[in-house]
């Protein structure tokens, strides 16, 4: 990453807790179905997508979650990266779930150990854990020049990818702050 990036993200977050749920048969059909139709969709398009845009550092979202992946790449790139956390998407139904219980483990693994970089900016745990949720099969997060932002999301969205900008990246101490 380099500062004055905008961050993309391709995939909405929310799988972990949505395949936590369907373990304890308590997710709706409607979030099972989009949690799969997550998994399911490779990131071959969106990484040509991100390339083309011009993006200099790009991670996939897994098991450590988008905290613990972009935590990673900031401190690496020697960038702050600011997440918008009302523009992250959320698989539908997935913030109930997880205020029901159903949150894996490794979720908050991933917290626990983000909070060493992260300026949480007064978002509450519930928020952090959905930053955090450990993905199966998760998308992209990419920096891009912002004049090439709009241009992605257009080709991701017409690909049938639920992308948005999150975020930017600045310079500052490495690390993330939530906004």
């Amino acid at each position: 990453l380099r500062a004055g990036q905008d961050l993309v993200l391709t995939k909405p977050l929310g799988v972990g807790v949505i395949t936590t749920a369907i373990k304890a048969d308590v997710a709706s059909p409607e979030s099972a179905t989009a949690a799969v139709a997550s998994m399911v969709r490779l990131n071959d398009v969106a990484a040509a997508v991100a390339l083309d845009a011009g993006a200099t550092g790009c991670t996939d979202v897994t098991g450590f979650g988008l905290l613990g992946h972009l935590g990673r790449m900031a401190i690496e790139s020697g960038v702050r990266a600011t997440v918008e956390v009302a523009s992250v998407p959320q698989l539908p139904g997935s913030r109930e779930l997880a205020a029901d219980g159903a949150m894996p483990g490794g979720s908050r693994r991933n917290l626990a150990w983000a909070e060493t970089f992260l300026d949480a900016g007064g978002h509450d745990e519930l928020t952090r854990l959905l930053l955090a949720d450990a993905q199966t099969s998760g998308g992209l997060v990419f920096g891009v020049p912002p004049e090439h932002t709009e241009r992605a999301l257009a080709e991701l969205t017409d690909t049938g990818h639920t992308a948005a900008r999150i975020g930017h990246t600045s310079s500052g101490p490495a690390g993330i702050v939530l906004r």
